[in-house]
């Protein structure tokens, strides 16, 4: 059966998720809304806002799509699954009473505590508490400070400086009313995406991303400078734990709801010295970029995964993939992440430059009244590869950004460091 989708969003993930979508034999038309220049390649463009839920749910009835999949979190939080369901139209996407475990950390928590899931000790401060002493208590390590709001990832501090842990205390308590401090957890960090919904889950290579703008780690964070897969830091042995202390408890506890998770679970892991994993973080959505490097990795449909989980029939779909490598870079504006320059021309980055082994994802692209393609972003694109290794699917995409040149741009050279 050929089904219709709407993709919600318009950056890097929602691009691979076009171009996925596009190669699935049951999908026979991509929708997306507001998409980028890119996905122009694989999709129609809607110009309806990711944020605006009523008008998604309006053009999700209006094209009579089969399923919505939805790229970002907010609209899950503001309830873009629940209207859906309720007419009758399957969503890849948690329900809102789901969605919290990205929209608050503290809901997180209280859910990793009921699961028995292994993560970082906490303590919640408000303006009664005695900031000094929990400072004090946790002081052994750098502070791990969390805002328990949406954030787009710019919402945790990890300092040793004193002052500025207070001062971003104060701040998330006034703006918030309260904020998590927790303990560092070392070791070495991956993602795993796990697609869920009632009847079972499906665990996704483990991938590495890249936070920090300049190479060797160093500098600003920022949403992801790069990302491959698999990673290598998550052995099979591991895996077996991720699996076993992880994945399955949260699965049997988010199952046994009156409402069931349906979509992706993005579950962020510590790995530490003795290669016990750790929640850092749970996000409702394919992570960005690690989907990029994920989703070409899987050799079955994923048109069929993802209605699949959507209709909690996961358990009777097969999953298969590739045994192979890949890796992406990200091309960042003149200034990001502080304050990106935008509206400058993008050349060699047309689709006539892409093979199947390397091809460019687009997020903040557009175009302008001449219809040249030019930077709408912070994070403007990146050039992506497959291959049967690591160090091949490296070479392949700095090969392809070599090819591109947007003026003021930069982005970092050492992606896949800690795996090569």
């Amino acid at each position: 059966m050929s089904r219709s989708v709407l993709v919600v969003g318009g950056g890097g993930r929602e691009h691979a998720l076009c171009r996925s979508l596009s190669q699935s034999e049951s999908i026979s038309d991509v929708h997306v809304s507001p998409g980028n220049a890119g996905t122009l390649n694989y999709a129609t463009n809607h110009s309806v806002s990711a944020s605006d839920v009523d008008g998604l749910v309006s053009l999700s009835r209006s094209l009579g799509v089969d399923f919505v999949v939805v790229g970002p979190e907010a609209p899950l939080c503001d309830s873009i699954a629940d209207i859906l369901l309720s007419h009758g139209i399957p969503c890849f996407g948690p329900q809102a009473v789901h969605a919290e475990l990205e929209g608050s950390k503290l809901f997180a928590k209280e859910a990793m505590r009921r699961a028995d899931v292994p993560t970082a000790d906490y303590v919640v401060l408000d303006s009664r508490s005695d900031i000094e002493s929990a400072l004090s208590s946790y002081s052994d390590n750098p502070w791990v400070i969390k805002r328990d709001v949406l954030a787009g990832g710019k919402g945790v501090v990890v300092t040793t400086n004193l002052s500025e842990a207070v001062e971003f205390i104060d701040d998330s308590i006034k703006t918030d009313g309260h904020v998590l401090l927790e303990s560092f957890l070392p070791g070495e960090e991956a993602s795993m995406l796990v697609v869920m919904d009632a009847s079972g889950f499906v665990c996704l290579p483990p991938s590495q991303d890249h936070k920090r703008v300049w190479d060797g780690d160093k500098g600003l964070n920022t949403g992801g400078m790069g990302a491959y897969c698999p990673a290598p830091v998550v052995t099979e042995e591991i895996h077996q734990k991720v699996l076993e202390r992880i994945v399955k408890p949260m699965h049997e506890s988010l199952s046994a709801m009156d409402v069931p998770y349906r979509g992706v679970l993005y579950v962020g892991l510590m790995i530490d010295e003795n290669g016990d994993p750790f929640v850092v973080e749970f996000n409702v959505r394919f992570g960005d970029p690690e989907c990029q490097v994920t989703l070409p990795l899987i050799a079955s449909d994923v048109g069929e995964l993802l209605y699949a989980a959507s209709t909690d029939s996961l358990e009777t779909s097969s999953v298969s993939f590739h045994d192979m490598h890949c890796l992406t870079v990200v091309l960042a504006s003149e200034g990001y992440p502080q304050s990106a320059v935008k509206g400058r021309i993008i050349l060699g980055a047309e689709r006539t430059g892409d093979s199947d082994d390397a091809w460019v994802s687009h997020a903040g692209t557009g175009t302008d009244d001449s219809n040249r393609l030019i930077s709408t972003g912070g994070r403007v694109l990146a050039t992506t590869s497959i291959a049967s290794s690591l160090a091949e699917a490296r070479a392949n995409s700095y090969q392809r950004m070599e090819t591109i040149s947007l003026q003021g741009s930069h982005h970092r050279n050492d992606i896949g460091h800690r795996a090569l």
